[in-house]
């Protein structure tokens, strides 16, 4: 799904104009951004029956070029996960 398929969706569930359901999908993207921000200690943010946020770290290691097979080293890095909540999976029939 895109994000403007997801406005328009937003838009008429809540039978809103499609400026006013960006305006508030804009806002839910950028306290979600900003909540990551605050919590950087905890690395988490969780948005109650919605799911986890959470930024997780990887360590440096050595890896291979496929091409080559060369080892070659790859830096730490950082990536954001997230893990649904109990609500979204059975929602999704998961």
């Amino acid at each position: 799904m895109s994000k403007a398929e997801f406005i328009e969706g937003v838009a008429k569930r809540g039978k809103l104009s499609k400026a006013e359901a960006k305006r508030v999908v804009e806002l839910v993207f950028d306290e979600i951004e900003a909540g990551l921000k605050r919590s950087k200690k905890e690395g988490k943010y969780t948005i109650g029956t919605f799911g986890t946020f959470a930024v997780s770290k990887r360590k440096a290691r050595m890896g291979r070029n496929p091409q080559t097979g060369e080892a070659i080293k790859i830096k730490a890095s950082k990536s954001l996960r997230f893990k649904p909540s109990s609500n979204l999976k059975a929602a999704a029939g998961c």
